[in-house]
């Protein structure tokens, strides 16, 4: 991809929102944009209810793992999206990103019984694509 934007989708352990944030990118937008996720304090593995999430949706995020935006091979970034307070808080300024925040709701931090776990997930993966869906407008990738 040499054209589109390059973008990053930031969150603190990379497991959940922006590993969604960056499978919905990458099935909605193709090879349009550069897309990659990376989190401020990862944690070890993708979040298994992430993982099931975007799977019911048609999105495989399985393979990846979560990284640190600090070893990432390149910050040279059009647009940071930060997915959660506290990446915002930690993140810092990119040279030459522009950066928007989306206040998403950590669904790992979710208590309740596995089915309404499981439900709050899928309400984060839906409302993840609707802001994918709308970045993708605002930057002319999506009709």
């Amino acid at each position: 991809m040499e054209n589109g934007p390059r973008l990053l989708f930031l969150c603190t352990a990379n497991a959940c929102r922006s590993r969604m944030a960056e499978g919905f990118a990458r099935s909605l937008f193709g090879d349009m944009a550069e897309v990659v996720s990376a989190g401020t304090d990862p944690a070890d593995q993708v979040h298994p209810l992430a993982v099931e999430a975007m799977a019911e949706r048609g999105i495989d995020i399985s393979a990846g793992r979560p990284i640190s935006v600090d070893h990432l091979p390149d910050l040279d970034f059009d647009l940071v999206i930060t997915v959660c307070n506290r990446a915002r808080e930690t993140c810092g300024v990119l040279p030459g990103a522009r950066m928007i925040h989306w206040g998403i709701p950590d669904p790992a931090a979710f208590e309740g019984s596995p089915d309404e776990r499981r439900a709050f997930f899928a309400r984060v993966a839906d409302d993840i694509r609707v802001h994918v869906e709308r970045l993708g407008a605002g930057l002319g990738l999506l009709n």
